[in-house]
C-alpha cells in the first residue's frame, strides 16, 4: 500500500493480497484522522459483507470468493474510545454482472484498489445505541 496526502485528501493505492479495512485503519491511525469520508473502487477476490438484522440486532455475514470488481466502496472514518472506527459499505460485481454487497467486514485486493479519504475538520465519536444495536455517531 502506498498513499499520498494533499491538503485534506489522502489518495491510496492498495496492492494485491492486502486487506482493505486493515489498510484504511492503518492510515487513519498513522495520520491521526478524527473524521473522514471514504470512497473507492478496485478489484477483489475474497470478501465478507454483512447485513444488519434490526429485529434481532445482529449482523448476518456473507462470504464471497472469485473475481469481483468493486462497484462502490463508501463510508466514514471516525473515532470510538480513542481508536479509529471504520464504517464502510461495499458493492462488488462478478464476471456475469451480478452485484453483491453490504456492510464491509473484509476485502482482499486481487489487482488494485484506489481509495480516496477526504478528511473533515472536526470530530464525531461513536456510541452504542442499545435501542438500535449499533454504534451511532455521537455529537
Amino acid at each position: 500500500m502506498e498513499y499520498r496526502k494533499f491538503d485534506n485528501t489522502i489518495i491510496m493505492r492498495i496492492d494485491p493480497q492486502e486487506e482493505i479495512c486493515e489498510q484504511l485503519l492503518y492510515v487513519a491511525e498513522k495520520e491521526n484522522i478524527m473524521l473522514a469520508e471514504i470512497n473507492g473502487l478496485g478489484a477483489i477476490n475474497d470478501f465478507t459483507t454483512g447485513v444488519f438484522d434490526t429485529a434481532n440486532k445482529e449482523y448476518h455475514s456473507n462470504d464471497f470468493k472469485g473475481t469481483f470488481e468493486i462497484v462502490s466502496l463508501t463510508g466514514t472514518l471516525s473515532r470510538k474510545e480513542g481508536k479509529a472506527y471504520l464504517h464502510t459499505h461495499l458493492s462488488a460485481g462478478d464476471e456475469k454482472g451480478n452485484v453483491f454487497g453490504g456492510h464491509l467486514n473484509r476485502a482482499v485486493v486481487s489487482a488494485t484498489a484506489e481509495i480516496v479519504i477526504r478528511i473533515i475538520n472536526g470530530e464525531v465519536g461513536r456510541q452504542l445505541s442499545k435501542e438500535i444495536g449499533l454504534n451511532l455517531f455521537k455529537f
